[in-house]
């Protein structure tokens, strides 16, 4: 709420200025820029087909893990004391598995995310630089600030387009 009203300010702060209507103002969505630069699709394709097996090996251990639940739910009351044991066992060893490589696998995709972001990122500030000098833009604010915006103050697509041709 603190930045919404410093935003406020500023922003009524410019329009009261008579230079304001010279000023060239442009919007940009930083992230989307990010994630739609062909860059960043490639990654997450590279992505999918590194992590793909152990998510594949993920989703058959809940599945398995389901299976037994279901049949401790339906027909528990019903097993003998031993083989209900054992089902219980087996499903606490799934979840245990589930838990240790779904933790895994979400610390290797954060720190491949991480990576790729240290690459990623130096190029989308060149690409979002060059935009807002070739454009003149005085002000550049950042879309998730703005409620309401015609598509031609927004430079994302333009930054886009710029980094996808830097390699």
């Amino acid at each position: 709420m603190r930045k919404l009203t410093q935003l406020v300010i500023v922003a009524a702060a410019l329009f009261a200025t008579p230079a304001f209507a010279e000023m060239k103002i442009a919007v940009l969505n930083y992230q989307m820029a990010l994630l739609e630069s062909d860059a960043a699709k490639k990654y997450a394709v590279d992505a999918e087909k590194k992590f793909g097996p152990q998510l594949t090996k993920l989703k058959s251990l809940e599945s398995s893990a389901k299976d037994i639940q279901d049949q401790l739910v339906k027909g528990g009351d019903k097993m003998q004391q031993p083989q209900r044991e054992r089902l219980e066992l087996d499903f606490k060893q799934k979840a245990r598995d589930f838990q240790f490589q779904s933790k895994e696998l979400n610390e290797a995709k954060a720190s491949a995310d991480r990576d790729m972001l240290k690459v990623l990122k130096p190029k989308l500030d060149q690409a979002v630089e060059g935009v807002i000098k070739s454009g003149g833009f005085d002000l550049v604010l950042e879309r998730g600030a703005v409620i309401d915006v015609k598509p031609q103050y927004d430079i994302t697509r333009q930054v886009i387009e710029r980094m996808n041709q830097t390699k």
